[in-house]
């Protein structure tokens, strides 16, 4: 059941761009409410990151380590509200950067608590990971590293659909999560294309860890942004498709005119 309807249509006249054109369109428009869109999910995430990374440091790894946990309750709601956002940039819908993402925060806060958790604490596992295969020469994690790029490559193919669906659709987290599966895997290219693309901008920072670590500040303001707009220019058409989203927005619009 479509619970925001508060769509608009797009422009008839002027029919959407497709591919690299869509993705350049959509950037260069929005690119100030995408950096404002980005402060504040850096400001929901920036407890528990901070913790991760003291902990990581050596500084009360433990006691860090558990408020990183506990920190990453507003990531969920955050997580939603962010691509609600961009989505709307998707559908050329006019929107408030600070109360759209206020609204759908709000909205989701409880029910996105424990997935955006999880999905916390899974990126951060993805620093043991990744870490050291990149500071070290040695390729003796060979086999322990391709696990882990096919564990990650599932867990971005399916992670976006469940935060899409919070945003969207009213449904109990355990139907959302199944629904999210089923949805990943029945358009297995497009989830695939779209966790690639929008990682590949931080397996190259990685990989070029410690040198990339100048690079970080410019990634957190505008690397994020950017790869979930890849991310969700892939994986939105089939969420939008199998729940008819765009088009109950619209008929709900011209109801109301």
């Amino acid at each position: 059941m479509i619970v925001d309807l508060t769509g608009t249509d797009a422009k008839k006249e002027h029919p959407r761009k497709r591919g690299a054109g869509r993705f350049f369109e959509v950037l260069f428009v929005n690119f100030r409410d995408l950096f404002k869109l980005n402060l504040l999910f850096c400001c929901c995430v920036l407890l528990s990151a901070t913790a991760f990374l003291l902990g990581f440091f050596g500084v009360l790894t433990g006691f860090m380590y558990l408020l990183a946990f506990l920190a990453a309750f507003p990531v969920g709601g955050a997580l939603s509200a962010y691509v609600f956002c961009i989505t709307k940039m998707l559908r050329d819908e006019p929107g408030y950067i600070w109360h759209d993402f206020k609204r759908k925060f709000l909205e989701n806060f409880k029910q996105a608590a424990a997935p955006g958790m999880l999905c916390a604490s899974f990126v951060y596992a993805q620093v043991f990971v990744w870490g050291p295969f990149a500071l070290s020469d040695s390729g003796s994690n060979l086999v322990w590293l391709i696990f882990g790029l096919i564990v990650l490559l599932i867990f971005g193919m399916v992670a976006p659909y469940i935060f899409l669906q919070l945003a969207y659709i009213h449904l109990k987290t355990s139907q959302i999560l199944k629904n999210s599966i089923l949805i990943s895997f029945i358009n297995a290219p497009r989830s695939l294309l779209g966790a690639i693309t929008s990682g590949l901008i931080w397996l190259v920072f990685f990989l070029l860890l410690p040198d990339s670590l100048l690079l970080a500040p410019i990634l957190v303001l505008a690397g994020i942004p950017i790869s979930l707009l890849l991310l969700l220019m892939w994986v939105w058409p089939p969420v939008d498709k199998q729940f008819r989203i765009d088009e109950t927005l619209r008929e709900r619009r011209e109801n109301e005119m």
